[in-house]
């Protein structure tokens, strides 16, 4: 199985920087190129829905971004590590959610907005940006 571990989130203020880190581990992620593999991130607010944040297509680097948070925050993967993360710039309170991490063994359906597609999930991080 795939598990996914959330790091990187605490109590910012408004117009901060912050990066989230997600470590994948487990035998799919053991070896190999990854290739086909989709990362995802979504976020949490208290009352909410959970929503689309970003998404990378490992293999090709190609990403996708919440309008949201489009120009502010950057996804990106080591190969290496094992590792995506997620630059956050200009912080604001509505950012504050809890970060999930997820991903998906193909990329057959692009970079997926939907968490349906998302088959494994981490724990969570939470980021707390004050104003």
């Amino acid at each position: 199985q795939v598990q996914l571990v959330e790091s990187g989130g605490q109590l910012v203020q408004a117009g901060d920087s912050l990066r989230l880190s997600c470590a994948a581990s487990g035998r799919t992620f053991s070896g190999g190129t990854f290739t086909s593999y989709v990362m995802g991130w979504f976020r949490q607010a208290p009352g909410k829905e959970r929503e689309f944040v970003a998404a990378i297509n490992w293999n090709s680097g190609s990403t996708s971004y919440a309008d949201s948070v489009k120009g502010r925050f950057t996804i990106s993967r080591d190969n290496a590590e094992k590792t995506v993360n997620l630059q956050m710039n200009s912080l604001k309170p509505d950012d504050t959610a809890v970060y999930y991490c997820a991903a998906r063994s193909n990329s057959y359906l692009g970079l997926p907005r939907e968490r349906a597609y998302y088959p494994y999930w981490g724990q969570g991080t939470q980021v707390t940006v004050s104003s």
